[in-house]
C-alpha cells in the first residue's frame, strides 16, 4: 500500500510540472498579480531568460518558455510589470532565440511553480 502511494504522488508531482506557470496574462493592477516583474535592461541583471513562445504548446516547465495569452482564464500566472527593479519580485531579461531563455537565481524558480 505505501508503494502504491508513493507512485501516485509520484505521478502527480511529474505531470504537474508540466503545467506549471508558464501560460502568462498581464495584469493592471499589481494587487490582481501573482508577481511583480521587472524588465531589466542587460542579461547579467536577470534572475530570469525569457523567450516569448508562438504557441502554447511551447510554453511547458519552468525554463523560461512563456506565452502570453489573451484571457486571463487561460492564464496559469499573472503578472503585473512595475516600473522600478526594487519593485519586483522577478527581473526578467526578454531573449530573441528560445535556447537562451533559461534561470540565472534558481533562488526565485519557486515563483512560477
Amino acid at each position: 500500500m505505501v508503494k502504491k502511494n508513493q507512485l501516485i504522488l509520484l505521478f502527480l508531482c511529474l505531470t504537474s510540472y508540466n503545467t506549471y506557470a508558464q501560460k502568462i496574462y498581464t495584469v493592471n493592477y499589481s494587487s490582481q498579480s501573482d508577481i511583480k516583474v521587472f524588465v531589466v535592461e542587460y542579461e547579467s541583471q536577470a534572475d530570469l531568460k525569457v523567450f516569448k513562445v508562438d504557441y502554447k504548446t511551447q510554453a511547458k516547465g519552468n525554463d523560461g518558455l512563456w506565452y502570453f495569452v489573451d484571457y486571463k482564464s487561460q492564464a496559469e500566472k499573472y503578472i503585473y510589470f512595475v516600473d522600478y527593479k526594487s519593485q519586483a519580485d522577478l527581473k526578467i531579461f526578454f531573449v530573441d532565440y528560445k535556447s537562451r531563455a533559461g534561470w540565472k537565481n534558481n533562488n526565485k524558480k519557486h515563483l512560477l511553480y
